[in-house]
């Protein structure tokens, strides 16, 4: 795992967004440099097309889930999404290349040999999303412990990451139940470190319920760091690989004495120009579609079109989020709050279509303009809900150290939440937000919740 701006980044990922980025800026170059005589001049006057250029494919890719380590599409999905990525690329390459100056007469021959590469690049990427992981990216994890703990640290490897290789799972001499399969315990008359070496480890997750009492072997796993072995604790390795902090993992001390929650003034204003910059392009683009839902809705079933409706904002303060209204009008007439579920008979037909494309979300907007909201940030719940999850839930009061959001970190991670067990799982991403939350991040989840739009994910 890679650290930039707070945030980790898998290797292979970073690795495939620099080899993407790459090839893209050398078509460029090479296309220009072949007509020209002077190739380093002609590639330094083409510099910024093809840069730009390639930060945009880059973009579309992010935007369409190439970058995610983990997915469930088939090969015929990820073509589909290929070729989408296609035609949102030739049209920006066309309007790069006319507006900024290549110093050529033949564009064509650079257009066509763009198109070459851009194919060429998408053609490696769903390559790619589908074939197994190459040996030099692959690491090879040992757990440190033999019970439930280590049980779930070793079915989530499993399960999330396919670049891990599971070594097996060495004893705490305080264990006397294994939780895990008899199969992968390593030899207890092997020393960690011996292990370690002829294993070839490069990480040790300690997953242990108590570390007490002679519990751990420290010199042996301080051994092993000093080897340039990564020593994690369960927390730290959910963090990382999972991008959530686990409720089943976490303690008050290690959000207290760890990194990150940081608030400060420099990261309040920059969030706040940049959400009273983007919601007012936002506003603009979006305007027309706001217009026809207006009318659809008030054809379909009159006024209101707009719902107002009480949460919990910063530091607990209430204030009324703006929807357009895609339930019916009596929907809650026993004044009994619940939540709205799949295939919700409350919603309208209209409704059922501005959920699954989220346009009922985007007069909250004008929220971010006032400042009640944020472009990106824990989704807001309703004064009822908040009451009964921080009863029920650890750490939710957590949420409200940060102002809400139009989209957030959960709501690209997880589906819709109708329960309370929904809830406890998007708290975790929720809290990995809060503590690692940065400009970077921000637009890491604005270009992921264009994809989420598109394919439609989790919508209710």
């Amino acid at each position: 795992m890679i650290k930039i701006f707070n945030h980790y980044i898998h290797r292979r990922t970073f690795l495939q967004i620099l080899l993407d980025f790459g090839l893209v800026l050398v078509t460029v170059l090479l296309a220009v440099g072949w007509h020209s005589e002077d190739l380093v001049r002609a590639a330094s006057v083409a510099l910024p097309s093809a840069s730009l250029l390639a930060i945009g494919a880059l973009l579309i890719n992010a935007a369409l889930g190439f970058y995610q380590r983990v997915h469930n599409r088939s090969v015929a999905q990820s073509r589909a999404r290929a070729v989408l990525s296609l035609c949102l690329t030739l049209p920006l390459a066309y309007v790069v290349l006319r507006i900024l100056p290549l110093g050529l007469n033949d564009h064509d021959f650079v257009a066509f040999a763009v198109a070459g590469g851009v194919i060429l690049m998408l053609m490696h990427r769903v390559h790619v999303v589908h074939s197994g992981a190459q040996s030099m990216m692959r690491q090879r994890v040992l757990v440190f412990g033999t019970g439930t703990r280590a049980k779930l640290v070793g079915r989530t490897l499993q399960k999330s990451d396919p670049h891990v290789d599971l070594v097996g799972y060495y004893a705490s001499p305080n264990e006397s139940v294994a939780e895990v399969s008899a199969w992968g315990i390593l030899s207890p008359n092997t020393s960690l470190t011996d292990i370690v070496m002829e294993q070839q480890v490069d990480e040790i997750v300690v997953a242990l319920a108590e570390r007490r009492g002679g519990s751990m072997p420290l010199r042996e796993l301080l051994d092993c760091k000093l080897q340039g072995v990564r020593v994690v604790d369960m927390a730290t390795h959910f963090e990382k690989t999972l991008g959530q902090i686990r409720l089943d993992s976490v303690s008050a001390g290690w959000l207290i004495f760890g990194d990150g929650f940081s608030q400060g003034w420099v990261r309040t204003v920059v969030k706040r120009l940049f959400d009273i910059v983007c919601a007012a392009i936002l506003i603009v683009l979006t305007s027309p579609i706001m217009l026809l839902t207006a009318i659809a809705i008030v054809i379909e079933s009159g006024g209101p079109i707009l719902y107002l409706q009480e949460r919990v904002g910063l530091n607990g303060r209430l204030f009324n989020v703006i929807k357009f209204r895609s339930m019916r009008t009596d929907a809650e007439q026993d004044g009994q709050p619940r939540w709205a579920t799949a295939q919700d008979d409350r919603v309208t037909r209209i409704g059922r279509v501005i959920r699954k494309l989220r346009i009922d979300e985007l007069p909250q907007l004008f929220s971010v303009l006032s400042g009640d909201m944020s472009l990106v940030g824990p989704r807001p719940e309703r004064p009822y809900f908040v009451d009964k999850l921080t009863q029920e839930l650890p750490y939710f009061a957590v949420r409200q150290s940060v102002k809400p959001g139009v989209t957030g970190w959960a709501q690209v991670r997880y589906h819709y939440g109708a329960s309370v067990e929904d809830s406890a799982e998007k708290l975790q991403y929720d809290l990995y937000y809060v503590k690692n939350h940065t400009l970077f991040l921000d637009l890491v989840v604005l270009f992921e919740t264009v994809g989420v739009v598109l394919t439609a994910k989790g919508a209710h």
